[in-house]
């Protein structure tokens, strides 16, 4: 596996570990683009908590920031990082259910 991918992926599961930032994500999922003002309106999280919340996601690549009216700044869900996360996981199930199978025949034998 590429050392990226999974470095990626690792940001990845770090920022999914926090339930903050799942119910950010989720926030953002269901209610599209939203200031960290937007979403402190919606979630029983502070705006500055919030705030500190988006800088990890983004640098896990998982929101941007865009720029919006009066100085606003929004942030928006990414997928591909996500996608990588998955793509990680598939690639070490099939690792794991391949060595299984070799047991598995081994023990039959």
């Amino acid at each position: 596996m590429q050392p990226d991918i999974e470095a990626m992926a690792e940001q990845v599961f770090i920022a999914l570990a926090d339930p903050s930032r799942r119910g950010i994500l989720a926030a953002l999922a269901s209610g599209g683009p939203a200031t960290a003002t937007d979403l402190a309106d919606r979630l029983p999280i502070t705006r500055q908590a919030i705030a500190k919340h988006l800088a990890l996601l983004a640098d896990a690549g998982l929101v941007t920031a865009e720029p919006g009216e009066r100085r606003r700044v929004r942030y928006r869900l990414r997928s591909a990082p996500m996608q990588v996360a998955q793509q990680f996981l598939a690639a070490l199930a099939r690792d794991w259910d391949g060595q299984f199978d070799a047991l598995r025949r081994h023990l039959d034998h």
